[in-house]
């Protein structure tokens, strides 16, 4: 794909960051078994050393008994940022932190999922939008 996105500024100016409507959790089991049946109704899976993380949606978290006491909303960030592109995941993170806000950042092929406290999605939101108005 040859529009993608490899500059800092550029990719801050065109995330247009988009709410999900949907609540998740990330959840772990240390049980390979349980992940592989859980693993369809995953929005995202992670291997670790310490267990398997899984990306889920809140009705399916309680269905398999995952604890789901931080409730994250996801925003997606439109832009078609290359894979070696530098600092767009640092841009997000710095404003995001200068503000208290947590956040969870998973890179994937197409875009960049941001995962924040759900209490507090309002709130990214709107810095987002502040950050990418002011990388323009």
């Amino acid at each position: 794909m040859s529009d993608l996105t490899r500059d800092r500024r550029e990719m801050l100016a065109n995330m247009t960051p988009v709410p999900d409507p949907e609540t998740y959790h990330f959840c772990v089991t240390r049980d390979p078994a349980l992940a592989a049946r859980v693993a369809p109704a995953a929005l995202a899976t992670f291997r670790e050393a310490e267990g398997i993380t899984l990306v889920l949606p809140r009705a399916e978290a309680v269905r398999f008994g995952f604890d789901t006491g931080l409730p994250m909303t996801r925003i997606v960030l439109t832009v078609h940022s290359a894979l070696d592109g530098v600092g767009l995941t640092a841009g997000v993170a710095t404003a995001l932190a200068e503000a208290g806000i947590p956040c969870n950042m998973i890179a994937a092929y197409h875009h960049d999922h941001v995962f924040v406290p759900r209490e507090m999605a309002a709130n990214a939101l709107i810095l987002l939008r502040a950050a990418q108005e002011a990388a323009r």
